[in-house]
């Protein structure tokens, strides 16, 4: 896939989801988010196993307010309304989960679910939102590769 190909991917909001990025990945989807005027936030989870310290460590990652609840609900919240850092489109990648999938897989895919639930929110609006994790996560499909 060429560079181009892999930025008007990533610019379709009717595409956009949670994906499995393989390392060989992992610059030219930065450089296609950089090109196309997306805010990028890497985040590591420092293989916390436990939800209440992975939320807690999304809140800083994503530079939440003081009010953020590091609850699922406030999660969901912040993430849909990135209001403090308009840009084109969004796109998270996670580090660092392998610990809260051996631990609490369930917990994992809630996670999951309210990823999901924003990323329809905001391709709604048209804005393509795109998570991506270091490693296979249970029912995800691995993000194609650029040749």
């Amino acid at each position: 896939m060429s560079q181009m190909t892999l930025q008007t991917l990533i610019e379709d909001s009717r595409q956009a989801a949670i994906y499995h990025l393989p390392p060989a990945a992992l610059a030219p989807v930065k450089e296609a988010a950089k090109a196309a005027g997306f805010a990028c936030f890497e985040l590591a989870l420092d293989d916390h196993g436990e939800i209440p310290a992975v939320l807690t460590q999304l809140g800083r990652g994503l530079g939440f307010p003081a009010w953020y609840g590091n609850n699922l609900d406030a999660l969901k919240d912040c993430l849909s309304d990135l209001s403090w850092c308009k840009a084109a489109g969004y796109l998270l990648i996670i580090s660092g989960t392998r610990t809260l999938q051996a631990a609490n897989s369930a917990a994992l895919g809630t996670l999951n679910e309210v990823f999901a639930a924003v990323i329809d929110e905001w391709r709604a609006q048209g804005v393509p939102m795109w998570v991506f994790y270091d490693l296979r996560v249970d029912g995800l499909a691995t993000f194609p590769t650029p040749a």
